[in-house]
């Protein structure tokens, strides 16, 4: 068995040729996305647990939380450590978690996980994902009921690596239509928005990859066609989305030289939906508080341009 745990594999035959995925077990991971044979997502090995995040979902928040603590009603809430390097929280409750089957057929499946009330966020969250094949690629939809007797803050976010085809990741050209990034302090916490306009974080005409350094998330994000829409696009035109509705009004991009991939270090880039910018419970934006019984459905995808 993989390292991840179970393998979903999941397959859309169109007149136009074949759509393939391999979702993990564990974090209900993104491990592989293919449109008629191209790749659209990076891939490591089976014996790898998810190297840097790779394809997890994020819930009850994406990113860090300063110093694994925030406040609730006036008391201070300690969570586990997860970043050893910053001494923050990262990534939510279920990175280590496996998901369970509630609904799978050949080309979808739907994968769920609790989240117990514990030290540090004392909520009960049920959780899900679906994953869907689409003739031009994978749509993603979150699902999360707040079971507890009380209002519980949430935000959802995934860490999908993406390419667009055969072509070297470096390559590539990023374009995120985002006219605000964040300024962070020494252990990745914002400290500041900023206008994107004359830095090396403009990415709304596209920037090659191989040429700037990012870990960095970006907020007014411009709707198109009632989406948020990121692209990579290969020298030889090959290009790919990453969209998301409404619900995920920031977005994380994270390069990575030395990515685990299938036959060794490669580089790199994690386009990261997120509804909610890193250190939400402290700052409370884009933060959002589920009602007892509420539930919130929220989607996004990726899929193969041309």
């Amino acid at each position: 068995m993989a390292a991840t745990g179970e393998q979903f594999d999941l397959v859309l035959k169109t007149p136009d040729g074949e759509v393939t995925a391999t979702i993990a077990e564990l974090a209900a991971g993104l491990r592989g996305l293919t449109v008629d044979g191209a790749e659209l997502v990076s891939r490591y090995p089976d014996d790898r647990t998810p190297p840097y995040g790779s394809g997890m979902i994020l819930v009850p928040w994406p990113n860090r939380i300063a110093d694994a603590q925030w406040i609730l009603d006036g008391e201070v809430q300690k969570l586990d450590i997860t970043e050893l390097t910053t001494g923050n929280a990262s990534h939510g409750l279920l990175r280590n978690t496996g998901y369970r089957v509630t609904d799978r057929t050949e080309s979808a499946v739907t994968l769920a996980a609790p989240i117990f009330p514990q030290h540090g966020y004392p909520f009960l969250l049920h959780t899900s994902v679906r994953y869907q094949l689409e003739p031009d690629g994978l749509r993603v939809i979150h699902g999360v009921v707040n079971d507890s007797a009380v209002p519980a803050p949430v935000a959802i976010g995934a860490h999908p690596y993406i390419r667009a085809g055969a072509a070297p990741v470096e390559s590539l050209t990023v374009t995120v239509a985002a006219d605000s990034y964040f300024e962070v302090d020494e252990k990745q916490i914002p400290i500041a928005s900023k206008d994107v306009a004359g830095s090396d974080f403009d990415l709304r005409t596209g920037r090659v990859l191989g040429e700037v350094a990012l870990d960095t998330g970006f907020s007014g994000l411009h709707l198109e066609d009632g989406a948020f829409r990121h692209r990579l696009e290969s020298p030889d035109g090959t290009a790919v989305e990453l969209w998301a509705d409404e619900d995920f009004g920031y977005v994380q991009v994270f390069t990575l030289p030395h990515y685990a991939g299938l036959d060794g270090p490669e580089f790199g880039v994690a386009i990261e939906p997120m509804t909610a910018p890193a250190n939400a419970f402290n700052s409370g934006e884009g933060l959002r508080w589920l009602q007892p019984g509420e539930e919130w459905i929220a989607a996004w995808g990726v899929r193969r341009l041309r």
